[in-house]
């Protein structure tokens, strides 16, 4: 293609009120991309940054994006109102905290007692997932990509022990997702907080627990200085996704090929992201266990009142959204079959090891 030829292309390909004029005028496109999370914080912020470098030498520069740390150009949780908005092009964020919108949105994240991240990988690309979000999305004016997970996340972190039920009546946490409305049946007044304030809001006292991600990610934001008794596993996310979303209409004016990077460049963090998380999470929870940290389960007694408290609440959250039920019936599906795989050939081999 001339030069001249492909500067055209590039115009027609890339509408004039997103892209600046220099931009159009270099057959070059700049996108704004702003992230939900600490743009420097490990996983969740090294997830949109590996992204963004895929994107510029997949595409040999012709197409690239200006990071915005969580909060900088719009709020934490205001990433997809921004991209459906058109005030950017493209955000990365985690579906739940756009739940609010459409309590469906909660699959595409996490769901208490719920498919792990390499299980919800196999759902969304052959279990009809993808579809479904697809066409969530799409009512919004949004496409969605997956990019990855932290894995199965911490509990939380507690200031004294948890013994009984008894012992989470009345605690103010910062929980997210599914799992703070489980919470909030067994008294504990959950709170969902960005995650630069969660933090501060722990060691002043604001809140008494705390869930974040897990060993890597809680290290780096410091709980382990407020509170040294962290349950594991997360019962509320046994995987948490992270998500790329595009404004649909920007999307569709982009070259086939400059989609294709960018789906695959999504691809290509997931996996490293997710790999990222195994592994320094097992690091990180050796460094925290000699530091004093006690990592617990809850005790029997609280993850059946969990158990209880969730089937109340994904029961009460399919009879008042039909799309959230539909969602359901498809990730039900492949969770039963999950498990029965999982019980047959994975938790046996993990048993063998120890």
């Amino acid at each position: 293609m001339k030069r001249r030829d492909f500067l055209k292309a590039g115009a027609v390909a890339a509408p004039a009120s997103m892209l600046a004029a220099p931009a159009i005028a270099q057959g070059k496109i700049e996108w704004k991309l702003p992230t939900s999370f600490p743009a420097k914080a490990p996983g969740v912020g090294t997830n949109v940054t590996t992204f963004a470098d895929r994107v510029a030498a997949m595409s040999d520069g012709q197409l690239t994006f200006k990071v915005f740390s969580g909060g900088e150009l719009v709020p934490p949780f205001g990433v997809e109102d921004a991209v459906e908005q058109g005030t950017a092009e493209i955000g990365h964020s985690t579906p739940y905290y756009a739940a609010s919108k459409n309590s469906a949105l909660h699959f595409f994240s996490a769901v208490p007692f719920g498919l792990t991240a390499v299980e919800t990988t196999a759902w969304l690309r052959y279990g009809g997932g993808q579809e479904l979000w697809d066409g969530l999305y799409a009512e919004r004016g949004l496409k969605p990509f997956y990019s990855g997970s932290s894995g199965v996340q911490a509990a939380g972190w507690f200031k004294n022990p948890v013994e009984s039920v008894d012992d989470l009546a009345g605690l103010n946490m910062r929980i997210a997702g599914l799992g703070g409305e489980a919470m909030r049946k067994l008294g504990v007044n959950a709170v969902m907080l960005p995650p630069p304030e969660i933090f501060p809001a722990f060691q002043s006292g604001a809140i008494d627990a705390a869930e974040w991600v897990g060993p890597m990610l809680d290290q780096a934001f410091g709980l382990q200085k407020v509170a040294k008794y962290c349950y594991v596993p997360a019962f509320h996310e046994p995987s948490a996704a992270l998500e790329i979303v595009v404004n649909k209409e920007a999307f569709d004016s982009l070259p086939a090929h400059l989609q294709a990077v960018i789906a695959n460049a999504a691809e290509a963090a997931s996996a490293e992201t997710t790999a990222q998380f195994d592994y320094y999470n097992a690091v990180a929870l050796q460094k925290l266990a000699s530091e004093g940290v006690t990592f617990a389960n809850f005790p029997d007694d609280v993850v059946a009142a969990l158990k209880k408290a969730v089937g109340e609440v994904m029961a009460e959250n399919g009879a008042a959204n039909p799309a959230f039920a539909e969602v359901k019936e498809s990730y039900d599906a492949f969770l039963s079959l999950a498990r029965d795989y999982a019980a047959l050939v994975k938790v046996p081999t993990f048993t063998q090891r120890l």
